[in-house]
C-alpha cells in the first residue's frame, strides 16, 4: 500500500477543495524469474505438497468388508475419520484437537526460529499462487513482457489470445483443486463417476464451485492481498520472534551507500588521440558500498517489496530476494550474503567486526527448546492415547425419570441406557453384567439373555434394568454404588462404567 504525499498540481490549482486521495491503485506484481537454491527448494515442496493433496484420497487402505477402503477419509455420513490404520469417532475430537495444538505449537516453532518459513514456503496460498505464477509466466513470458502487456491499453487479438489461455489453465487448476477436496469426504472413484455423469448430490458441486472461485481469485487475482490484508499471522508473528530469530535481511552496513556500475571514459594520450580513431575503453567506477541497486532483489520479491527498507510485515521469508542478490553478487565478483537469513544479534556483531552466531545457537535457545518439549508432550500424548484405547467402550446414562420404579412383587428397579461402541471390523457379541451388592439382578431388555450382538463399526444402544428384591439393603438405601461391565467374549476385551443405583431410602 503506497500512501500520496501531496496533491497533484493540477488538481489543487482546479479544485483546492477536491477531497484528497490518500492511496494509490494497487499495482499488480509480476515477479521475475530467479535461480538458486531457495528457488529449487520451493520447487520441490510445491511438487511435494501438491502431490499430496491430489493424489492422498486416491490411495486404497483394507480394512475389511464392513469398512471404507480409503486411506484418508471424513466419512460425515457416519461420523468417522479414518487415516490409514487409524480410525476416529465422534467421542475421540481430542485427537483432533490435539493435532490441532501441535499445529499451532509447530507454528510457533518454526516462527520462533527462522521467521515466516511456513509463509514462504508451505503455506497454500504461497503453493497455489506459486503455481498460478508459474501458468502465467509459461504463457505470457517473464516479467518485463507481463508488465507490457498489463500496461497495454488496447486489448488486440494476440493481448486477448494470451490472456484467456491463462484464465483457462487457471479456471483448470482451481477446479482441480476444489475437485480434490471433496473427494476426502466421499469415495473418491465412485464420486469421480458421478461428478462426470451429474449423478453426485448438489453438495459436492456447491463445495467445487466455491473452492474454485476462491482458488481463482486467492491464487491468481488477489495474490500478495491475502498474505497482507486477509491473513492475520503477519500480525501476529513478532510475538513469536526476538533478537536471535533467523529471519531475511539486509547488511546495510556492508550494501551502503548504493551505487551503480557507471562507465566513463578514460583519458588518451595527447599523441594517441591525435593520431587514432580507435573507440574508447571505458573502465567501470566501483560503488562505496556492494549494494549496486540493480533491484533484483524487488524483482523477484512475489510480495512487491524493497528487503533494503528493514523488516516489513508484507515479506514472506521465501528467499527469493537472497538467491537473486546472489547471483548479482558473484556477476560483479562480490561475497555473497548482502541479503541472507541473519538476526538482529548478528548484525550487531558483523558491525563490530566479530563473528556471528552460529545457526545452531540460534535455532536451540529456551524459546525454541520449550516449544519443542510441549510440541512433543502432546505428540507423546497422542500416541500414548491411541494406542491404550480399547475397542470396545460403553457409555451409562441412568433414566432418572422415574427414579426408580417399584414392582408388583415390591421389588425396586432401575434403569440404565448403555450405549455400545464396537471399533472391530466385524459383528462381536458383548456380554454386560454387573458389580455391586450382590442381590442385585441384572435383565436386558428384548431378551432373556445377558449377551447382545454389536454390528461391526457401530454404536448400538441396549436399555438395561437392574433389580433389588424387596427389603434388601439396596432397595432400602438412597444409593448404592453400582459398575457395569462389558466383555467382548471373542477375544476377552472388557470394559466398564460406574453409576449409582437407587433405591427407597429410609
Amino acid at each position: 500500500m503506497k500512501f500520496h504525499s501531496q496533491r497533484s498540481e493540477s488538481v489543487s490549482q482546479s479544485q483546492p477543495d477536491a477531497p484528497q486521495n490518500l492511496y494509490a491503485a494497487r499495482e499488480p506484481v509480476f515477479p521475475r524469474r530467479v535461480s538458486g537454491k531457495f528457488r529449487n527448494m520451493k520447487w520441490v515442496i510445491m511438487a511435494v505438497t501438491l502431490g499430496i493433496y491430489y493424489l492422498t484420497p486416491w490411495i486404497r487402505w483394507d480394512r475389511g468388508a464392513n469398512l471404507p477402503d480409503q486411506a484418508v477419509l471424513v466419512d460425515l455420513a457416519n461420523r468417522r475419520f479414518y487415516f490409514f490404520w487409524i480410525e476416529i469417532w465422534p467421542h475421540e475430537f481430542y485427537f483432533v484437537a490435539g493435532l490441532l495444538v501441535m499445529a499451532g505449537l509447530g507454528l510457533f516453532l518454526f516462527t520462533s526460529a527462522l521467521g515466516r518459513v511456513w509463509c514462504g514456503y508451505a503455506c497454500p496460498q504461497t503453493v497455489w499462487t506459486d503455481l498460478f505464477i508459474l501458468v502465467e509466466r509459461w504463457i505470457e513470458g517473464d516479467r518485463n513482457a507481463r508488465l507490457r502487456l498489463h500496461r497495454q491499453k488496447k486489448w488486440d487479438a494476440k493481448k486477448l489470445r494470451l490472456r484467456l489461455t491463462k484464465f483457462v489453465l487457471w479456471f483448470l487448476i482451481a477446479l482441480a483443486t476444489g475437485g480434490a477436496w471433496v473427494f476426502y469426504f466421499t469415495d473418491a472413484p465412485q464420486l469421480a463417476v458421478d461428478l462426470v455423469t451429474m449423478n453426485a448430490h448438489p453438495i459436492a458441486y456447491s463445495t467445487m464451485l466455491i473452492l474454485t472461485a476462491t482458488t481463482f481469485f486467492f491464487g491468481g487475482i488477489a495474490r500478495e492481498q491475502i498474505c497482507i490484508y486477509a491473513c492475520p499471522w503477519p500480525r501476529i508473528q513478532a510475538a513469536m520472534m526476538d533478537e536471535d530469530t533467523l529471519t531475511i535481511g539486509y547488511r546495510h552496513w556492508r550494501g551502503e551507500p548504493r551505487g551503480k556500475l557507471k562507465p566513463h571514459k578514460k583519458k588518451k594520450p595527447a599523441a594517441a588521440a591525435a593520431t587514432s580513431d580507435a573507440p574508447v575503453i571505458a573502465e567501470v567506477e566501483a560503488p562505496k558500498g556492494d549494494c549496486i541497486d540493480c533491484m533484483a532483489c524487488v524483482n523477484v520479491c512475489p510480495m512487491g517489496i524493497d528487503i533494503r527498507d528493514g523488516q516489513q510485515m508484507e515479506c514472506i521469508t521465501c528467499g527469493l530476494c537472497i538467491d537473486a542478490c546472489d547471483d548479482v553478487m558473484a556477476k560483479i565478483g562480490k561475497p555473497r550474503g548482502l541479503i541472507d537469513y541473519l538476526a538482529l544479534t548478528d548484525e550487531t556483531a558483523e558491525q563490530a567486526g566479530k563473528e556471528p552466531k552460529s545457526v545452531w545457537k540460534h535455532i536451540f535457545r529456551p524459546r525454541t527448546i520449550l516449544y519443542t518439549t510441549l510440541w512433543s508432550l502432546v505428540g507423546i500424548a497422542l500416541v500414548v492415547a491411541l494406542f491404550i484405547r480399547a475397542d470396545i467402550e460403553l457409555t451409562v446414562a441412568p433414566v432418572r425419570n422415574p427414579v426408580y420404579v417399584t414392582l408388583s412383587d415390591g421389588s425396586i428397579r432401575n434403569t440404565y441406557d448403555v450405549r455400545l461402541r464396537n471399533k472391530n471390523g466385524d459383528d462381536r457379541p458383548f456380554k454386560i453384567s454387573i458389580k455391586g451388592h450382590p442381590t442385585l439382578r441384572l435383565q436386558l431388555e428384548g431378551t432373556p439373555y445377558d449377551t447382545v450382538d454389536v454390528p461391526a463399526d457401530t454404536m448400538s444402544l441396549q436399555r438395561v434394568y437392574v433389580v433389588a428384591p424387596k427389603g434388601s439393603e439396596p432397595a432400602l438405601s438412597e444409593r448404592v454404588d453400582l459398575r457395569i461391565w462389558v466383555e467382548d467374549i471373542s477375544n476377552g476385551d472388557r470394559a466398564y462404567k460406574d453409576t449409582l443405583f437407587n433405591g427407597k431410602g429410609n
